[in-house]
């Protein structure tokens, strides 16, 4: 009969993964709580937010009268306006710039400039850029527009920059076999990697530009802020409801689209057609989705009805 086995005492657990979670724990804790006392937030505040909150929105019930579409939807297809202006400027000057900022394609020197570059342009936020714009530019869209676009070029060449730095080799090393140039293997390896996700950004940017854009109005560089802002300056808290309404269903609709076009090209298949996900779609998700159109047809016959009356 064999013996049994001898007891084996159980390895102690290691020290040092337990004290790095110690550590990661309390990186985290003390400054939340710090940064808690120095909002000075109180328990009284805390219980009267609901109610607080409650008393402004129910302020904001919009008011869908001819009138107050007619004044501010001009001023939210305006401020996607300046949104895609700005996007558009920061995209064209941000695809040079990110291959100048990429390590793998350019010098250490060159690269390490243009790095550099896109963080200064990265840390100025748009409405400082734009209230330093205003007294070249002056009031109005444009100034929206250039604030936009150059706080869009530190952003997206940031962004670029990294995409480039992550291609496959091989098609480059491919290229350069066949006695390929720089230019050629830019052009040829490095610019189809890239270029599908380089647009996807390009597409969240502008989702991204058309919130900043609300913001921008309120230093008086157009769009939908300055009337948002003119609208709460008088208490009219109804034609701000209207405001922040209208601008609301645009955002959903851009990124509604803008998520659907950066999909497509990310993965490179057509998703299927409302049509065909309809006749996928079981009876409570058809039904939700012709409740939604009919709502959304709704709306839109409502707008133009209205827009005609303010005429």
């Amino acid at each position: 009969m064999l013996d049994p086995p001898e007891a084996t005492e159980r390895p102690a657990v290691p020290v040092g993964p337990r004290l790095f979670r110690l550590g990661i724990t309390i990186a985290i804790i003390v400054p939340t709580i710090w940064s808690a006392l120095g909002l000075e937030i109180s328990i009284e505040r805390l219980t009267n937010a609901p109610q607080d909150i409650w008393n402004i929105v129910h302020r904001l019930v919009p008011d869908l009268s001819a009138e107050a579409i007619q004044r501010a939807l001009p001023k939210v297809m305006e401020s996607v306006f300046i949104a895609w202006i700005g996007t558009m400027i920061g995209a064209f000057f941000s695809f040079p710039m990110a291959f100048l900022a990429a390590k793998n394609v350019t010098p250490t020197v060159l690269n390490t400039a243009a790095r550099q570059i896109l963080n200064v342009i990265r840390a100025v936020p748009e409405l400082l850029v734009a209230m330093i714009l205003i007294p070249v530019t002056g009031l109005g869209a444009w100034t929206g527009a250039l604030a936009l676009g150059i706080h869009s070029i530190g952003t997206l060449g940031k962004l670029s920059s990294e995409v480039i730095e992550g291609i496959d080799e091989g098609p480059v090393e491919a290229v350069a076999s066949a006695g390929g140039g720089q230019i050629a293997r830019m052009r040829f390896a490095v610019v189809p990697q890239v270029m599908p996700t380089i647009v996807a950004y390009w597409l969240y940017r502008f989702e991204i530009n058309v919130r900043a854009s609300a913001v921008l109005g309120v230093v008086g560089a157009g769009g939908i802020g300055a009337e948002l802002v003119a609208q709460l300056r008088f208490r009219a808290f109804d034609r701000a409801g209207t405001v922040l309404f209208l601008t609301i269903i645009t955002v959903l609709v851009i990124d509604t689209i803008s998520a659907r076009v950066r999909r497509r090209i990310i993965s490179g298949h057509a998703e299927p057609g409302p049509v065909a996900a309809l006749q996928r779609a079981n009876p409570l998700q058809r039904a939700f989705a012709f409740a939604g159109i009919a709502v959304a047809f709704a709306f839109v016959i409502f707008l133009i009805i209205q827009l005609e009356a303010a005429v």
